[in-house]
């Protein structure tokens, strides 16, 4: 893990999620410990509507938990209900946080490489529906990551777990001074969560 990125994770406050936060993240804790204890790949899709912030950073940081508490097998994915693009915001607010972000096209829709490590996979981001054929299409758990996307999708086909883990939106700082701040703290918030739910894994 790069040197500014751990100490970003060596920062998060586990011990300040609430109790109600904790029933919300237990469902993802038994799909991942009931994966590893059957020896199956874990395969995660973070889900909201335009798959341009909380679904990207959920991803993100869901990978790097996994890698941090050394649990095997794990690969996530995120995507929409539509397809738009990923927000510059959230590259900007990895890249602060100590993740190395390449831009891999220039388009309406760029492709990005996420690293954490230097001799780990990057994850992918770039907005698509979550049923692209980038995505998996069976055998993995749906997070619902927005209210509109779990509202809006009452059925995810080839899910094997539907779980709605809700964050609030930090567009809603868009155009404003808070916005960095709003951002960074959506994002650490999401880490604190992910890194929660791997710690709990016995393996």
């Amino acid at each position: 893990m790069y040197s500014v990125l751990k100490k970003t994770t060596e920062q998060l406050q586990l011990q300040t999620i609430s109790e109600e936060r904790k029933r919300i993240l237990k469902p993802l804790i038994n799909f991942v410990q009931q994966k590893i204890n059957n020896k199956e790949p874990i395969n995660i899709n973070f889900i909201c509507t335009h798959n341009s912030r909380r679904s990207h950073l959920s991803q993100v940081w869901a990978q790097v938990a996994a890698t941090h508490f050394n649990i095997p097998n794990v690969t996530c994915y995120s995507g929409g209900t539509e397809e738009t693009a990923l927000f510059p915001k959230v590259v900007e607010t990895l890249t602060n946080q100590g993740f190395i972000v390449l831009k891999l096209s220039e388009t309406a829709n760029p492709i990005y490489a996420i690293k954490y490590s230097d001799n780990i996979l990057p994850v992918i981001g770039f907005s698509k529906k979550y049923d692209n054929l980038f995505n998996p299409i069976s055998k993995f758990a749906a997070i619902m990551t927005c209210s509109q996307a779990d509202n809006g999708c009452p059925f995810i086909a080839g899910a094997e777990e539907r779980i709605p883990i809700t964050f609030e939106d930090p567009k809603i700082s868009d155009n404003t001074a808070e916005q960095t701040k709003i951002y960074s703290e959506r994002s650490l918030q999401i880490a604190t969560e992910m890194f929660y739910v791997f710690s709990k894994i016995e393996l």
